[in-house]
Parts: C-alpha cells; structure tokens; sequence
C-alpha cells in the first residue's frame, strides 16, 4: 500500500513538472492563437481555437514520441540534457524579452487551425523536450500533463501572463526544473556511463548540479542583459 502511494505521490510530481515547464516555456504559443484566427467572425474563433488546440496536442504527442525514440541514439540523451539546461537558462535570463512574432491571419476556419498547429508545433520544441525529460519518456504521464496544460496556455494565456509576472519567481522554478530534468538525461544516458562510469551512481548529485547552472546562468544572463550600459566618452 505504502509502496501504491509513493509511486502516485511521483507521478503527481512528474505531472506537475510537466505543467510548470509547459506554462513557464508556452507563453508565446497563445499569441500565436490569438493572431491566427483573429480575422474570423465570433462564432468561429471559438471553434478555430478548440479545434487547434487539439490538434496541437496531438502534434505534441507525436513529436515527444519521435523524441523519445531519438534518445535512444547513443549520446542523444547526454546532448538533450546539455540543451535543456541552455533552454532553462535562456527562460531565466531572458524571459522579459519580447520576440517579434508575425503569423498571418487567417479569414477561412481551416485556414486558421491549419495556422495554430503548425506554429504552435514549430514554437514548442523545446517545451517537447523538458516534458520528455521530466517524464522520463513515460508517454502517459506526459500525455496527461499536456492534456492540462496545453488548455491552461490557450485559454487562460492572460492569467497566466499575469501570475508569471506578479510572481517571477515561478520563472526560476522552471529553469531549475528544466535543469533537473536534464541532470536526470545525463544520468541515464548508458552511452555516456561507458567513459563515466559514476554518472548512474551519482544521478542525484547530476541533478542538483544541472539545477545549478541553470539557475545560477541564468540569474548571470538576466543581470549582465539588464545592467545599463556605461556612457562612453
């Protein structure tokens, strides 16, 4: 029984990692909704946005299985774990900038769900990649989180925008969990046990370290970014 309960414990952890990773990295996905059917009559907004956001899970769902199967080439995980802590870093130190995000308005409903899955497929490749490591690989957990967050994003991007501003500090909670999911990639990477052979052994240590350098490179990114610069003579 004790043994039911902490592995329901874990995968709720995983689930809520998988959701904070997706709303911490997702922010501009709902832009790029909102820009594609905003050309449509009232009535088909709705309808362009429920029926994109499904398919866009769907897409999500297949480009995690893809990666999952590509972490299986040797060495894969080890790069995959290097780029997550990069992507934890980028969302820490750079997280109040703005990208210029341009995508056509669409006047057909086909038009704007074809718009929404593929630009949302094309901006969230680094979200496929923290909830892959987060999970692991486990495809149910992975597809339950995205089954919560994918709608949290779309329909509630304003309040999401806001709790993250209000509380930036949910900023560093998902870098350093981007950092943990890649300690977690590296430590079960068997290609990479063969030169290091402690990495397995020390996978708690890897975690806590990649957590560090995301959060500790990112805090140095978002200072030296936002430090004025001096007058020059």
């Amino acid at each position: 029984m004790e043994a039911l309960e902490a592995q329901l414990v874990f995968d709720i952890w995983i689930v809520v990692q998988v959701i904070l990773i997706d709303l911490a990295l997702g922010g501009d996905n709902s832009i790029v909704i909102g820009m594609a059917a905003r050309n449509l009559p009232h009535h088909l907004q709705r309808k362009a946005i429920l029926y994109g956001t499904a398919g866009a899970i769907v897409l999500r769902f297949i480009m995690a299985a893809i990666v999952v199967w590509l972490l299986q080439i040797p060495f894969l995980k080890t790069i995959g774990g290097i780029l997550l802590v990069l992507i934890g870093i980028k969302l820490i130190g750079a997280h109040e900038e703005t990208e210029n995000i341009h995508v056509k308005a669409k006047d057909s409903l086909w038009g704007a769900i074809r718009t929404i899955i593929l630009a949302d497929a094309l901006m969230s490749l680094d979200n496929v990649l923290g909830i892959v490591g987060a999970t692991g690989g486990h495809m149910g957990l992975l597809l339950f989180g995205m089954l919560i967050s994918v709608p949290i994003i779309i329909f509630g991007s304003t309040v999401v925008v806001k709790v993250m501003t209000r509380f930036p500090i949910l900023i560093y909670i998902g870098g350093g969990i981007l950092g943990w999911a890649a300690g977690g990639m590296l430590a079960t990477d068997q290609y990479l046990a063969v030169y290091f052979s402690h990495a397995a052994d020390n996978e708690l240590i890897l975690k806590l370290g990649m957590t560090v350098i995301a959060l500790g490179g990112g805090f140095v990114w978002k200072h030296i970014h936002n430090h004025p610069k001096k007058a020059t003579c």
